[in-house]
C-alpha cells in the first residue's frame, strides 16, 4: 500500500520521564492527500519496549472497518515501568504499514 502524497503518520507524546500524560497517533493528510479515499480496515497500536529493545507492553486498538481519511487514536495516561521507547503503529487489513517511535529516557 502506498501512503498517499501529502499524508504523514504522526505520534505525539507529552509527559515527564516515565510518566505519559498524553499520547495520540494518527494520519494527517493535506492538499492532494485529502482527496484520497481513506484508509480502510485500520487499527492503531501502541507498543512499549525497554532499553534492550524488548517489547513489554502492547495496547492494541480496535479494528475499524469503515474507510477514514484521518484515522486517529488516543491512549490513556500512564506511568511506564521502564525507560526505553514508546511506538505507535498503523495497521491496514492486519498488516503493519508504518510506525513512529519516541525514546523515553532519564
Amino acid at each position: 500500500m502506498k501512503v498517499p502524497t501529502g499524508c504523514m503518520f504522526t505520534h505525539v507524546i507529552r509527559g515527564d520521564g516515565k510518566k505519559i500524560t498524553y499520547q495520540n497517533a494518527g494520519v494527517d493528510c493535506g492538499f492532494v492527500g485529502a482527496l484520497n479515499a481513506g484508509f480502510c480496515n485500520w487499527r492503531i497500536d501502541f507498543t512499549y519496549a525497554d532499553t534492550n529493545n524488548k517489547d513489554y507492553k502492547t495496547s492494541r486498538g480496535k479494528t475499524h472497518t469503515e474507510c477514514k481519511i484521518n484515522p486517529m487514536r488516543d491512549n490513556a495516561p500512564q506511568t511506564l515501568p521502564r525507560y526505553g521507547k514508546a511506538c505507535a503503529h498503523l495497521n491496514i487489513n492486519g498488516v503493519r504499514r508504518v510506525s513512529q517511535c519516541h525514546h523515553i529516557t532519564k
